[in-house]
């Protein structure tokens, strides 16, 4: 059953990842991120954070993935949310953020950020669009060191859980 044509989005389950996961996480963000929807990662970088992460797997394969980062005791952010896109538009984005909120509030976090290009994507889910500014420990101690710096264009997005 390789042909994902054949397979209903509903049949797709969110699991934490494992190390079997770098590659399928990895071509889905060398994807994402020569389309420049994402900041690359290599692979040994998703390997030493693969607790971070969480894929949507169908019966035969990994069809998305989200990472769950850690920055203080108090907040998470949701960071390298993709899906690939023969599943685009079948709403498994959502059904990952989901994942990823409740996985939030399980562990207590009292806020959840995200940095992304899709906002109304999170706005259904109780994100609100906030400036990079409310979000210092992003900034300055990831934001900083990027390339996109001076001239970020994604929305900065935060719910309270």
């Amino acid at each position: 059953m390789d042909d994902p044509v054949l397979e209903h989005p509903q049949q797709t389950g969110v699991r934490h990842a494992t190390g079997h996961d770098v590659s399928a996480i990895g071509a889905l963000m060398k994807r994402y991120a020569a389309l420049g929807n994402v900041l690359p990662r290599t692979e040994d970088d998703i390997r030493r954070n693969i607790d971070d992460f969480y894929v949507m797997q169908t019966q035969s394969r990994v069809v998305g993935c989200g990472a769950l980062e850690i920055f203080t005791p108090e907040l998470a952010e949701i960071r390298s949310l993709m899906i690939a896109e023969d599943y685009a538009g079948q709403g498994l984005g959502g059904r990952m953020v989901e994942h990823l909120v409740n996985e939030a509030r399980a562990r207590r976090f009292k806020r959840l950020m995200a940095l992304t290009y899709v906002p109304e994507l999170f706005h259904k889910w109780g994100f609100e669009t906030v400036s990079k500014d409310a979000l210092p420990e992003k900034v300055w101690g990831i934001c900083i060191t990027c390339y996109k710096f001076n001239h970020c264009d994604e929305t900065a997005l935060l719910i309270h859980l």
